[in-house]
């Protein structure tokens, strides 16, 4: 069932990549995450108070500036990789980011207040909710890792972010805070920044790129989830169990270093629920789900339940067959010969 699962998963998911694309190919405005236009472009266009350069990632379109701002800063180092910084193996996070706010996963889901809903404050992102919660430690921490590696270079103000409401103690707000709170983590991005930094990419220095990247998210990942396991109370149960399998997919897919351009997740997000999921949402037959988002939610399903049983077994096997450049190449060829037969 796990190997099973895992081929589905792997053969559904495999992305149409850049290089698939022309050349002359020109973005649409629909391929950008939700008001991707009107966030802040670079860090002094956020708000400046005592000296410090203030954002709060608790509002959308701020924590949107902030990946804004490290797609354009890192622009230069994928320019071999597409027109417009489509090549940019950073855009799965604003893209992410961008599902989450379209299909409501960012809205206070208890019930309690009216963040994130229309009539009240749209673009506030709710510390109750498990999806912004978990996105804080692949949007802050980067960000900050970022901000320490010197991608902005030398800025004329500390970078502070503001805290939520409540549970402030399970966030940190500034460099030397998320340094001295989760230095391992921290490092994780700092590293994959200064590496971008000091590399011309090529071809294969792309993939040492993506499997940096890639080590960073799922460390963020793995630091977040016991952290807010508490938030999944507040969410369905189909919608808590489709939280965990994604999490647990992320490890398999991160083992393969996937492309993470512009191009490649948009192709990517078509197969994930365009909504939360309800009591009611039973599967594989989901209404208003395309015969494919039906498919990816059980096979992820069963992929979860498949290494749980395993005891992480599934994911060691995977993670050493993915392990070098050969084996992935050779694990996308497959995937190639499966969708191709």
């Amino acid at each position: 069932l796990g190997i099973h699962a895992l081929l589905i998963v792997t053969v559904i998911l495999s992305p149409v990549t850049a290089a698939a694309w022309s050349e002359s190919k020109v973005t649409g405005e629909d391929e950008y995450p939700p008001l991707w236009d009107p966030a802040p472009e670079n860090l002094l266009d956020f708000p400046v108070k005592d000296n410090k350069i203030v954002i709060n990632a608790w509002n959308y379109q701020e924590r949107l500036g902030m990946y804004k701002s490290l797609l354009n800063s890192s622009a230069k180092y994928f320019s071999a990789f597409g027109p417009q910084n489509i090549g940019n193996i950073l855009w799965g996070l604003p893209l992410q980011h961008g599902w989450q706010f379209h299909t409501g996963r960012l809205a206070d889901p208890s019930g309690v207040t009216s963040c994130g809903y229309e009539g009240g404050d749209l673009l506030c992102q709710s510390v109750r909710s498990w999806w912004s919660c978990m996105n804080y430690y692949l949007a802050v921490i980067p960000f900050l890792g970022a901000v320490k590696a010197g991608l902005f270079g030398q800025l004329p103000f500390e970078v502070e972010i503001l805290p939520p409401e409540e549970q402030k103690d399970d966030f940190c707000y500034s460099v030397a805070d998320c340094w001295s709170r989760m230095p391992k983590l921290m490092d994780e991005w700092k590293t994959f920044f200064e590496v971008k930094i000091s590399a011309t990419f090529s071809s294969s220095k792309l993939d040492d790129a993506l499997g940096l990247m890639w080590k960073a998210h799922v460390t963020s990942i793995a630091y977040a989830l016991p952290k807010f396991q508490d938030r999944l109370k507040y969410l369905s149960d189909p919608e808590a169990d489709f939280s965990e399998s994604w999490s647990n997919a992320v490890d398999f897919i991160a083992a393969t270093h996937l492309p993470t351009d512009l191009l490649t997740v948009n192709n990517f997000q078509t197969f994930l629920p365009p909504r939360m999921l309800v009591e009611r949402d039973v599967l594989p037959s989901i209404s208003g789900f395309s015969p494919q988002q039906n498919k990816v939610l059980l096979s992820l399903r069963a992929l979860h339940e498949a290494n749980n049983l395993t005891g992480g077994l599934l994911l060691k096997l995977w993670q050493k067959a993915m392990f070098t450049e050969a084996g992935r190449k050779i694990g996308r060829k497959l995937i190639e010969s499966l969708t191709s037969s």
